[in-house]
């Protein structure tokens, strides 16, 4: 049984060519390990799971002042590091290759949108009164920023001839529903694994 394994693993690349489907890596924003499929020739689906980037100092600081620990505390400072992001995605695929006359290999067009989830970890500090902060300790508060929203892309995908191998370049927007508003743009590069 051992060896049917081991046998079907290094046959694998073989039979790559006759679908479409990969797992790769996704570097930008957000960085993400991708996993595509194809439900028709035409469109797919994608399943994204990685880091977010984190927003400007000023969204950070609207949201202390938006929601403070006390109503007597003033926003001092704050530090945030990446947390986790999920894409779930769908998108329609155009075979452009004739378009750029490409003899080897083919070239997919694809637009689409999809749902994300982020998450930053943010650590604030405060004082609870303004007026003799010199002699009041700092506070902190540690809290997790959770976002929700649509979002939208285009890009292309380049399927090589003789290896199971695509690379691809994207842009989009990422709306922000939850917590609050706010419009974020996003792009990235990658390359995925066919099997």
């Amino acid at each position: 049984m051992k060896y049917r394994f081991i046998v079907l693993f290094a046959l694998l690349p073989f039979f790559s060519f006759a679908q479409e489907r990969g797992i790769g890596i996704r570097l930008g924003e957000p960085l993400s390990l991708t996993y595509k499929d194809f439900i028709e020739d035409y469109l797919s689906y994608e399943v994204m799971i990685g880091m977010a980037g984190v927003n400007n100092s000023d969204y950070y600081r609207k949201d202390f002042e938006n929601n403070p620990p006390a109503s007597n505390s003033f926003y001092q400072s704050h530090s945030a590091s990446k947390g986790v992001s999920i894409n779930a995605r769908v998108a329609l695929n155009e075979d452009i290759t004739d378009v750029f006359e490409i003899t080897q290999g083919y070239l997919l067009g694809y637009a689409g949108a999809g749902v994300q989830i982020r998450t930053t970890n943010v650590n604030y500090s405060y004082f609870q009164n303004i007026a003799s902060s010199a002699t009041q300790p700092l506070l902190t508060e540690d809290r997790t920023n959770f976002d929700f929203g649509p979002e939208a892309f285009a890009g292309a995908e380049y399927y090589f001839d003789e290896t199971p191998i695509s690379v691809f370049a994207e842009v989009g927007m990422f709306l922000e529903l939850i917590d609050r508003v706010n419009i974020k743009g996003q792009g990235g590069i990658g390359v995925r694994y066919l099997f």
